[in-house]
């Protein structure tokens, strides 16, 4: 684990989010609903739209919260204790989240550029898709201590996956755990030999209760969960609620200084033999950001689907 620390006043916690558009908005609207931070400032090219997102979100406050939200520009990245990086176009219909790379790489160079000047401490977390590749050039040329820079990764998609899983077994999916990890993109993959029911294995807990198991139900299940997020981009046009929720999860970490395990996204330091490139594992999460990734026991199937998933990021990552 990193050796600073990054302590911050519970009662002084300060957040920049980067873009205000439905993912930022939403993300800013959580935020407060969950009293997560003192101050919350939304930063956006269209000063226009983060000013209006601000007041409305401002007008609720005193009943659901105490957070001061405001519109700001970039010199309010100074003193943030975590600043989240939502700028960039949205997925379209029928895109994989590798399509967006030509318009997304240059606003987060832009935004890298906007920010370094200002930035004093805090973690960085990456939204914007393709979240693999924008952390990791985020992380290079912001040129941070390693886990300072962190993407959200996989943690959507194992939200999702854990959810059928739960409505699956008729269970709280607070007793569910598997995650899902690798690109968040087409080549993820979830880890079922880590799949457990309460600490239950989940062959092991199917069996004592009667319920079938096997690589049709995991099948039937993940091809749901893989559909998901296109299927409500068909029904509404994009997605914003759900990433919101878990970006919350990831603050609470960061700013209550209580460490959670989360399926991220960050510069791999020899992880499963991998350096160069940014995939999601699951990691510990904290006050520092990732505090430490977890190498935990695979089957080889399913390291070599993570070697795949680099080897195509990496390749991703050279024509860049």
């Amino acid at each position: 684990m990193s050796d600073t620390r990054l302590y911050a006043a519970i009662d002084n916690r300060k957040v920049a989010i980067i873009g205000s558009g439905y993912v930022g908005a939403s993300i800013a609207y959580a935020l407060t609903v969950k009293d997560l931070a003192s101050e919350i400032v939304l930063i956006d090219i269209d000063e226009k739209k983060a000013s209006g997102e601000a007041q409305d979100i401002q007008h609720g406050i005193p009943y659901m919260g105490t957070s001061s939200v405001r519109a700001g520009t970039f010199e309010d990245c100074r003193n943030c204790d975590l600043t989240i990086i939502t700028a960039g176009r949205n997925r379209r219909y029928g895109e994989s989240r590798l399509d967006m790379i030509a318009d997304n790489i240059e606003t987060m160079k832009d935004v890298v550029n906007d920010i370094k000047p200002y930035y004093t401490h805090g973690v960085i977390l990456v939204v914007s898709n393709p979240v693999d590749i924008l952390t990791y050039k985020c992380a290079e040329w912001m040129d941070l201590p390693n886990g300072r820079v962190l993407g959200t990764g996989c943690i959507l998609d194992t939200s999702r996956l854990v959810r059928r899983i739960a409505d699956y077994t008729g269970l709280n999916i607070e007793a569910v755990k598997c995650n899902i990890v690798g690109e968040h993109g087409d080549s993820q993959f979830p880890v079922w030999s880590r799949l457990a029911i309460a600490g239950v294995p989940m062959d092991e807990y199917c069996s004592n209760v009667g319920l079938a198991w096997g690589e049709e139900q995991k099948e039937l299940l993940y091809n749901q969960v893989k559909k998901m997020g296109e299927d409500i981009i068909a029904a509404k046009g994009k997605t914003h609620y759900g990433i919101a929720s878990c970006v919350c999860s990831l603050a609470a970490a960061v700013l209550n200084q209580r460490l959670t395990v989360a399926p991220v996204t960050s510069p791999l330091q020899g992880e499963y033999g991998l350096t160069d490139v940014s995939l999601s594992i699951p990691s510990i999460v904290g006050v520092n950001g990732v505090e430490h990734r977890l190498e935990e026991r695979w089957n080889e199937d399913e390291r070599i689907k993570l070697f795949e998933s680099s080897k195509l990021l990496k390749e991703t990552l050279k024509k860049l």
